[in-house]
This record gives structure tokens, C-alpha cells and sequence, in this order.
């Protein structure tokens, strides 16, 4: 079956096709939940949220679109992904306001080799400790979600901060990165 008849087969219940392409598209949910970390939530609880988002990419999914189903599918997944790290910064989740997303990777990397992403995952956190000695807390929040691709209109409604004030945190943390950066050059 090609992609096509696999999502038709796969909304008509065929649990065959539902599952050749959720195993299909699962290194693409896998590579863009690795982009992201919640306090409080395992890897495969974002997992978990992506493969959802890929779930609702196979059934909302418009043949007649002109877009192509891998790339609406990982619109699906990354959007699933970031509603689950803006709902962690709710009010309900007050606790868990202190998370730490990991820098996305700008483009889908194979995981082929397990020492390159052990080596990749230290020199983001080693990025991440830095720049979290540098910032205040407030700065380094709005930094990182930016640096995930949220807008700042985005990041304002998650911390429920005024869009004025994500904006003037983003400046001051650039700021502080550049002049830190270009005093150890």
C-alpha cells in the first residue's frame, strides 16, 4: 500500500495500517521529543505526547492540502510536544515551573550512532548550565522556550507574563550571551 491508501486503510479502523505508520513516523515523534524536557516528566512521557500528536496527524490529515503528510505530520507532533511542556507551566502545574527544555536540534538527526547523541546531549546541557549562570531565572525560561521556537506572543501566554516583558528579557539575555560570549573570545 502506498502512504495514501496506508491513511485511508488506517481511519477506516484497519489496525494493521493504523500501526505501519505510527511505527513508520516514530523515529520522527522519538527525534522531536528528545528536543524537549518537563521537570517531573520522563523522555517517554513526551514520547508519548508526540505519538499522539502523530495519531491526530494520520486522522486529521487533507489529502487535497498540497502538503505533504511527513511534514504535516511533524507539525502535528512538534505542536503536541509543545502544548504538553505549555500546559506543564500552567497554574496547575505551578510545581513544575522550573523546567528545563532542551535545545531542538534545527534538523532531524539519525540516531544511528548512540555515542554522537550521548556527545550532542552533554554539549546541550553543558550550553544550558552555562547560560543558567548567566541569566536570571526569568530570562533563562524565555530563552530557552524561544530557542525551542516558541514566539514571544506564545512564550507571554505560557508564563502568563506580558508580552513587553518576554520581549525585554529575550534583549536583556541576548545581551548578557554576547557580551559573556565575546569576553571569552
Amino acid at each position: 500500500m502506498n502512504e495514501e491508501e496506508l491513511i485511508t486503510a488506517a481511519r477506516g479502523g484497519d489496525k494493521a495500517a493504523q500501526s505501519e505508520l505510527l511505527n513508520k513516523y516514530s523515529p520522527l515523534a522519538k527525534s522531536v521529543s528528545a528536543g524537549f524536557f518537563i521537570n517531573g516528566a520522563t523522555s517517554e512521557d513526551l514520547y508519548q505526547e508526540a505519538m499522539v500528536g502523530l495519531y491526530s496527524a494520520v486522522v486529521g490529515y487533507d489529502f487535497k492540502s498540497g502538503v505533504t503528510f511527513s511534514t504535516y505530520a511533524y507539525k502535528c507532533v512538534r505542536n503536541a510536544v509543545i502544548d504538553a511542556v505549555k500546559k506543564s507551566l500552567g497554574a496547575k502545574y505551578s510545581a513544575l515551573n522550573n523546567f528545563v527544555p532542551i535545545v531542538e536540534i534545527s534538523d532531524v538527526r539519525s540516531l544511528s550512532d548512540p555515542e554522537d547523541e550521548l556527545i550532542r546531549r552533554e554539549q546541550r546541557g553543558e550550553f544550558l548550565q552555562k547560560i543558567s549562570a548567566i541569566l536570571s531565572a526569568f530570562e533563562f525560561k524565555v530563552t530557552v522556550m524561544y530557542l525551542n521556537g516558541l514566539s514571544c506572543a506564545e512564550i507571554s501566554r505560557a508564563l502568563n507574563k506580558t508580552p513587553k516583558s518576554v520581549d525585554n528579557a529575550l534583549t536583556r539575555s541576548k545581551n548578557k550571551l554576547q557580551k559573556f560570549y565575546t569576553e571569552q573570545n
